[in-house]
């Protein structure tokens, strides 16, 4: 992008800003302005949350993406709401609140959040074998690498030790992994295997998907893969209903979250998409999917949504509500506090895999990584739980201090550097009482 146009959206910046910050409060149900422009809580520093924006303007203007929206939300109102640079550097359209983005694995919150309504209304348990739904699951393999005399690797399969269980699918112990990242012999198998082969529905993913070997025995370690998709399929066989139909019906609509979908159902709306640098795209399909702006028969829970930063708003408000929002209940409490806990700690034995994408001072719930100990020289929150996206979109919710925020962005290799910055320079703003 020229140079001369960026500076003009920049000097643009404030009062577009402003009015985008008003139709995002309209749409997300919140009153007042919000946005930068509104005197923070007490519990921030006004001149010290403007390092946020500083920082985001800096990496828009050394290139590493071209817009953003964050918003840090806390006691039900924005503290910081701001859209900066633009959706794409193709069109020069401005970032505005409605930006649509592929939001990738940050789906696997809210396929997590509708397996958990149909635990609580008693359709499913965390501990029902995955079989009971699912009975191709029944007979599958686990795979064991071994050498053999020559020195070579050898995938042989063995039997299961015990069933793979909802709550394995919920906080990935199940054994089920993806084809995308890593050396070992199961994941080679993923990667060449036909799973993703045709215009293919859940139903017949999670058969294909069950031909295949585990990584490792159901509870036994951490392994980032298709868990949340096969979740995705148990709650169409309990509801009898789509993955999309279920979580229209029960969560989404109810919530307010109008734009979040599979697939965009408007080839008009095409232009609110937000776009990552050029140099800076996904070259190949994450976790199976192309790009979830184009429109599936399968419906990726784990991966396969996309939304705005209003609709994940609402989502984010009813987590730290306990389970509420306007007046609707969705969860108990004590259902999201359940999911909040680590649920992988020492005490269970479960191994974390090389690529143990929650790090040294996280633990797992059921679906949201969880913060266990605060890293050093950092001043985060303990208990925090999260997740985040393939293309660089992210989230975290704070119950201790009552807030969340979410960062939307295109930046799939910039993603986690992103977080870390962003983390610090909002605690660092942020002046905790106790």
């Amino acid at each position: 992008m020229k140079r001369w146009r960026m500076e003009g959206l920049m000097r643009r910046r404030g009062l577009a800003s402003t009015l985008s910050a008003l139709v995002f409060a309209i749409a997300a149900g919140w009153t007042g302005s919000g946005g930068a422009q509104t005197a923070p809580p007490g519990n921030f520093s006004q001149e010290r949350l403007e390092r946020v924006g500083d920082f985001i303007r800096s990496e828009i203007a050394a290139g590493t993406m071209p817009g953003a929206v964050i918003l840090i939300q806390q006691h039900g109102r924005p503290v910081y709401f701001e859209s900066f640079g633009v959706r794409d550097v193709k069109s020069g359209l401005p970032m505005t609140p409605d930006t649509i983005f592929r939001i990738y694995s940050m789906s696997k919150p809210i396929t997590s959040v509708a397996a958990m309504m149909l635990v609580e209304d008693g359709k499913l348990s965390l501990d029902d074998p995955l079989a009971k739904y699912i009975p191709a699951f029944a007979n599958v393999k686990v795979g064991v690498e071994k050498t053999d005399e020559s020195g070579k690797r050898q995938l042989s399969l063995g039997p299961l030790n015990r069933p793979i269980t909802i709550e394995d699918l919920l906080r990935h112990t199940s054994g089920l992994t993806y084809g995308f990242y890593g050396e070992t012999a199961v994941r080679k198998l993923y990667a060449r295997s036909d799973i993703y082969e045709g215009d293919f529905d859940n139903a017949t993913f999670v058969e294909r998907l069950a031909r295949l070997p585990l990584a490792d025995q159901p509870g036994t370690r951490w392994d980032y893969g298709h868990s949340t998709d096969v979740l995705g399929r148990v709650i169409e066989v309990v509801s009898g209903q789509t993955l999309f139909e279920f979580e229209k019906q029960r969560l989404l609509d109810p919530l307010g979250m109008s734009e979040t979908a599979f697939s965009i159902a408007d080839p008009a709306q095409r232009s609110r998409v937000a776009e990552p640098m050029p140099h800076d795209r996904i070259a190949r399909p994450v976790a199976g999917i192309k790009d979830p702006i184009l429109r599936l028969r399968w419906e990726s829970g784990g991966a396969g949504m996309i939304g705005t930063i209003g609709d994940y708003a609402r989502f984010a408000q009813m987590l730290v509500n306990g389970g509420t929002l306007d007046g609707r209940r969705y969860l108990r409490p004590e259902t999201i506090a359940h999911m909040a806990t680590d649920h992988i700690g020492p005490e269970t034995g479960i191994i974390h895999d090389p690529f143990y994408f929650p790090g040294e001072t996280s633990g797992f719930g059921l679906g949201f990584a969880v913060r266990t100990a605060v890293p050093a020289n950092t001043r985060w929150a303990l208990d925090e739980y999260r997740w985040d996206g393939a293309a660089g979109t992210s989230f975290f919710v704070d119950p201790r201090d009552d807030m969340f925020t979410i960062f939307m962005v295109q930046a799939p290799s910039q993603g986690g550097r992103l977080q870390t910055a962003l983390r610090t320079l909002i605690y660092d703003a942020f002046e905790r009482k106790n």
